[in-house]
């Protein structure tokens, strides 16, 4: 399956295999004539990469669950090492969070003050 195919079956872009290559997580082979040739089966690996980009790991993150990324990713138990890294991007996002919440309360509090110097 060549990278056009491989990112229509698992609704992709060819950009994100090239990175998704790049960083280990999937694997080509090349034809004679130096396209990327992609196994049917890494269609499963990359939709399993996209939902867990998309619960909120980073592509570091997923390197942890390479041993399962072929299979059913939520099906099977959690490992620690998993679960350790999962609590961990919740951390750094719930302090992301707090930070840009923060922020936005700061943001309303100079408006409200503006409005009521402005009447």
């Amino acid at each position: 399956m060549r990278i056009g195919e491989l990112a229509k079956a698992a609704d992709a872009t060819p950009r994100a295999l090239r990175h998704y290559e790049q960083a280990g997580l999937i694997t080509s082979e090349r034809a004679p004539n130096g396209y990327r040739v992609y196994d049917p089966a890494a269609a499963v690996r990359v939709r399993n990469i996209r939902r867990l980009l998309e619960a909120g790991l980073t592509l570091d993150d997923v390197q942890v669950f390479l041993p399962c990324l072929d299979g059913d990713v939520t099906a099977g138990p959690a490992s620690a090492k998993g679960v350790r890294v999962a609590r961990d991007r919740l951390a750094v996002l719930e302090a992301r969070i707090a930070v840009q919440t923060a922020i936005r309360d700061r943001l309303a509090a100079a408006l409200r003050e503006a409005d009521a110097e402005a009447v």
